[in-house]
């Protein structure tokens, strides 16, 4: 795994996709957005999927890595950049490295639900070595770029979310060990019994980036 710093081309994709991703929210959806580009070039932009095709799996970095194959012509995109506003989770890492993307760049970091910071599938080495027919190497990262722009993007558009977001560290700006120490080893418990959670997250909370 290489990390490196932002060029400046790294940049203006970040920005387009902070931009996307507060169309995102407009749209119902989950503040996230995707854009895949090749050698410089743009190949294409996604934003969250979930709430507009009912269907879980929908997240715009998977739904950017199938457009990008069906543009390309190709399952391998080893020559393409994807940037994400946030850092992918684990579902998305997978499929970034299966498809073999070359570099990833994300904005927040998500000590409880990434790829990288929580489950390290973005770097891991083991599935390049004993699987070298279908995994590539991991590829280069650049955590944190713009992250603050990220931040302010969703904070500005759901304030109180954001406030139980990074209470939670469901995403974070910082990189401080401190900060990544405290994400690590908060426990929370739900303030509701599981009988009680069960058809409110059904009948209310899937109301807010699911359908």
């Amino acid at each position: 795994m290489k990390h490196s710093q932002a060029l400046p081309i790294d940049k203006e994709m970040m920005n387009r996709c902070i931009a996307l991703s507060s169309d995102s929210a407009q749209q119902g959806e989950y503040p996230y957005a995707a854009i895949i580009s090749r050698n410089g070039h743009f190949v294409c932009e996604s934003l969250n999927r979930v709430a507009r095709d009912h269907d879980v799996t929908r997240h715009a970095e998977v739904v950017a890595l199938s457009e990008a194959q069906k543009i390309l012509g190709r399952t391998s995109l080893d020559d393409c950049t994807i940037y994400v506003n946030a850092e992918p989770c684990a579902f998305c890492c997978y499929a970034i490295r299966e498809s073999r993307i070359g570099k990833v760049v994300f904005g927040l970091r998500s000590p409880l639900m990434g790829g990288l910071s929580r489950w390290n599938i973005l770097a891991d080495r083991k599935l390049s070595s004993a699987i070298p027919e279908v995994f590539a190497p991991p590829p280069e990262i650049i955590a944190g770029c713009l992250e603050d722009k990220a931040e302010v993007a969703i904070s500005r558009l759901h304030p109180v979310a954001w406030k139980f977001i990074s209470m939670r560290y469901l995403f974070v700006s910082s990189t401080g060990a401190e900060v990544l120490t405290r994400a690590h080893t908060a426990h929370w418990r739900s303030w509701l019994p599981e009988w009680l959670m069960a058809p409110l997250r059904r009948t209310f909370f899937d109301r807010i980036g699911r359908r």
